[in-house]
């Protein structure tokens, strides 16, 4: 008996099959193309995703259940008895709806949105990117008036398309801006206030429970987990408890910090109140979120800029720190998330010099990307005390030097957990429960040290974020 874990990512559609032992192995790899239509749009092929997500679970032959995690905050509509799509999958990267944004927020719209969601108003969320939708896409008011629109994050449209069932789980739901976190349930002040038809998004279920059936070679294959990414490496890192704390370094970097049974609400310091899973039966699992949104992005970014060919070049450099020599980069590419959230933040080196070289501007970015995360811990740590070990994983966990220069600047233990895969086993073990429990806890790959204080330098970093902030128009 094998558990079939579904990680629909922001770059790939990967498929980890887990077995009772908790042995595993990606069966299937898929990546996926990204659109740029105009500057700030961000965009997916929902049906290249669908093909993907339906390869991935083809790839496996004696799949009991199967979980499926999603990307969070990128939706997009469909119509309702055909199940195609009418939109491209809008990419919670994407920036299109500041004017919506801009427009509300002279309504005092803020506080309501505030005390309901426990989230700001910005275009990372969902609610702006449908009501975008709504507002210009002819098909979509078309199929509105005839009632046959479908609005929803990506994981109502595949559970919709491809095991019949127009639901999404409570956890993505509270990305979106929509539902109202006190009640669990869509709020019709905000859907109105956004412009959303509350009658075209999807009932809000619990993270794990029945989600349907999809077809597979002939056989029907229960679904039985559906989560936020994020929220599924939370809980495949094991933090479980009140002040457990996990960063995940993907396309943006993201830290979530388990509250409990209590939901926090800190708009002061810049952090997210969020469900972290509500299994079947059981009350709802709180967490604070706190995002950057250019982490790996900004590495790739740089080596399409050909600042360097292979990683094992950034591992290591042979010159203090960066910021010691006063070169600082801000990682705003795509504007900065919490505790700022500002969309209108550029991206900046300060520091550069004519003896600055490609490998000193790398270890910049990388330095840069750990003082926003540490930015975050600290924030998180102000209202509920974290543990002195932070659990780390994505692909710049791989990093030597980052990982060290963490540790230091966080002044607390960087644990980095072996496994590469560890969103992907948090959906395989939610989706186990009802079937097998499965025998696996993330092993330590590493451990690191802080061994060079470097929170001397924040307020460095913190005045080249100032400098950073409101540049765009």
């Amino acid at each position: 008996m094998t558990i079939l874990a579904i990680d629909q990512g922001t770059t790939s559609t990967r498929a980890l099959l887990v077995e009772k032992s908790g042995a595993n192995k990606i069966i299937k790899s898929l990546e996926h193309r990204q659109y740029f239509p105009q500057p700030g749009w961000v965009e997916h092929d929902p049906e290249e995703l669908i093909q993907n997500i339906q390869t991935c679970i083809d790839s496996s032959d004696d799949t009991i259940a199967i979980g499926l995690d999603n990307q969070g905050e990128s939706c997009l509509a469909w119509d309702a008895e055909t199940k195609q799509a009418i939109t491209p999958v809008i990419v919670w990267q994407d920036n299109r709806t500041r004017q919506i944004i801009d427009r509300l927020k002279p309504k005092n719209s803020q506080a309501l949105v505030l005390k309901k969601t426990g989230l700001p108003l910005d275009s990372y969320f969902s609610a702006t990117k449908l009501a975008w939708i709504i507002n210009n896409i002819p098909k979509a008011r078309e199929l509105q008036k005839q009632g046959k629109l479908r609005l929803g994050t990506t994981d109502a449209f595949f559970l919709d398309r491809l095991a019949d069932r127009f639901v999404t789980d409570i956890s993505t739901a509270s990305r979106t801006s929509l539902m109202n976190i006190h009640t669990g349930q869509w709020d019709p002040e905000l859907c109105d206030l956004f412009g959303v038809p509350i009658e075209a998004l999807p009932e809000i279920v619990p993270t794990t429970g029945d989600f349907g059936t999809i077809l597979s070679k002939g056989r029907r294959i229960p679904i039985t987990a559906s989560i936020v990414d994020q929220q599924a490496a939370l809980f495949g890192q094991g933090c479980k408890t009140v002040g457990d704390v996990k960063i995940t370094f993907g396309t943006g970097a993201f830290a979530l910090m388990v509250t409990g049974d209590r939901l926090y609400q800190s708009a002061d310091k810049g952090l997210l109140p969020t469900v972290a899973w509500q299994l079947k039966g059981q009350k709802v699992v709180y967490a604070l979120d706190g995002g950057v949104y250019s982490a790996g992005s900004a590495i790739n970014w740089a080596q399409s800029l050909g600042l360097f060919k292979t990683y094992d070049q950034i591992n290591q450099f042979k010159k203090p720190s960066a910021i010691e020599r006063e070169l600082v980069f801000v990682p705003a590419l795509s504007g900065l998330g919490c505790p700022y959230w500002d969309r209108t933040a550029g991206g900046i080196w300060i520091g550069l010099s004519l003896d600055t070289h490609p490998a000193d501007l790398m270890q910049s970015i990388l330095e840069g990307i750990s003082f926003r995360a540490a930015e975050i811990i600290k924030a998180m740590n102000a209202i509920v005390s974290i543990k002195n070990e932070i659990s780390i994983d994505g692909g710049l966990s791989a990093n030597p030097y980052f990982c060290q220069f963490l540790a230091d600047v966080l002044n607390r233990e960087v644990v980095v957990k072996s496994s590469a895969e560890l969103t992907a086993m948090g959906t395989a073990k939610l989706a186990a429960a009802d079937y097998i429990a499965i025998d696996w806890e993330a092993p330590l790959t590493k451990q690191y040290t802080p061994n060079i204080n470097r929170q001397q330098y924040i307020e460095k970093f913190t005045d080249a974020v100032s400098r950073s902030r409101q540049w765009r128009s």
